[in-house]
């Protein structure tokens, strides 16, 4: 089992020639997400050759530009190819009206069916499950209503140990199910063989958590704990650590922090500000408290796998 998370931009405010707002695109099970939705992110997919055609839920953190100015000039260019699947978008409530509004005043319409799903809990909540995902929303502490999302594989069933299943021929086919489920195996004179006997672990269940922009809160460790990859926003050095208090933002110091405290296994910062001449000062200040971290760049892959 596997993951793919393509960063498509990753720098904070305004996009520039070389520094691109904030989107990323994740393949999990055959499922497609596009996580945010800042300017240009449309070129970005192309540039990166992602197919529009693949992104049938959206799910955008919160209502500042550089996480979701992109979204209309998706939305609109999907109905320019001729879209007929559902598009399905998640973010803070408001984000129908902004959308629909924007439709409308242009005398602009889709074509396709368009969902919105809109958020309001300061609690994590499931908001998507497919046949192999799970999607929660993070809650972030923000200047507005925030989340993260945090992606889980589903368990997959026990895996069959048929060496061992044929060495007992009253195992037939119909118990095959039960056995992937956990269950043990009972012979009508009341015998049992464990299930560790015929079976064998499945696949470790992988998971990536997207931690846009939030101040510093050890509130989200409990729903972070132990994922695979933690993406989580670094926008400041440690000696501005006042103007991260002030913007509720975070420095790389923070977010090592919380990967290191959630027992995390790879860290990815992200959203810098363009203040900062060479982005492997956030690496360095991050590794002083967690290893591994990776910096995010646009058009950078990451697979996780077991």
């Amino acid at each position: 089992m596997s993951f793919k998370l393509t960063i498509l931009g990753c720098h904070s405010a305004t996009p520039r020639t070389q520094a691109h707002t904030s989107s990323q695109y994740l393949e999990m099970n055959n499922d497609c997400f596009l996580i945010d939705c800042g300017e240009g992110t449309q070129r970005q997919l192309r540039k990166y050759k992602i197919k529009f055609s693949k992104i049938k839920h959206v799910f955008i953190s919160h209502l500042h530009g550089d996480h979701f100015y992109g979204l209309i000039g998706l939305i609109s260019t999907f109905s320019l190819l001729n879209r007929n699947a559902e598009l399905h978008v998640y973010g803070p409530k408001g984000i129908k009206e902004i959308i629909l509004l924007q439709l409308k005043l242009s005398k602009s319409w889709v074509d396709y069916p368009l969902h919105f799903h809109e958020l309001v809990s300061k609690e994590s909540e499931m908001i998507l499950e497919t046949e192999k995902v799970q999607v929660y929303t993070i809650p972030l502490l923000h200047r507005v209503y925030t989340n993260g999302f945090l992606f889980k594989e589903k368990p997959q069933p026990r895996k069959l140990n048929m060496s061992a299943i044929q060495q007992h021929p009253e195992i037939d086919i119909c118990d095959y199910q039960n056995l992937k489920n956990g269950k043990n195996f009972e012979y009508e004179n009341g015998r049992m063989i464990d299930n560790s006997e015929l079976t064998t672990d499945p696949p470790k269940i992988l998971s990536y958590a997207y931690c846009s922009d939030t101040a510093h809160t050890e509130s989200i460790i409990p729903i972070i704990q132990g994922v695979d990859l933690l993406y989580h926003e670094a926008t400041f050095l440690e000696k501005h650590s006042e103007l991260a208090t002030k913007t509720k933002h975070s420095t790389a110091n923070q977010a090592a922090d919380i990967a290191f405290k959630s027992g995390v296994k790879k860290l990815i910062l992200g959203h810098y500000s363009s203040r900062y001449d060479s982005l492997e000062l956030f690496k360095d200040e991050a590794e002083q408290l967690f290893s591994p971290v990776m910096l995010a760049e646009a058009g950078k892959e990451i697979i996780i796998s077991n």
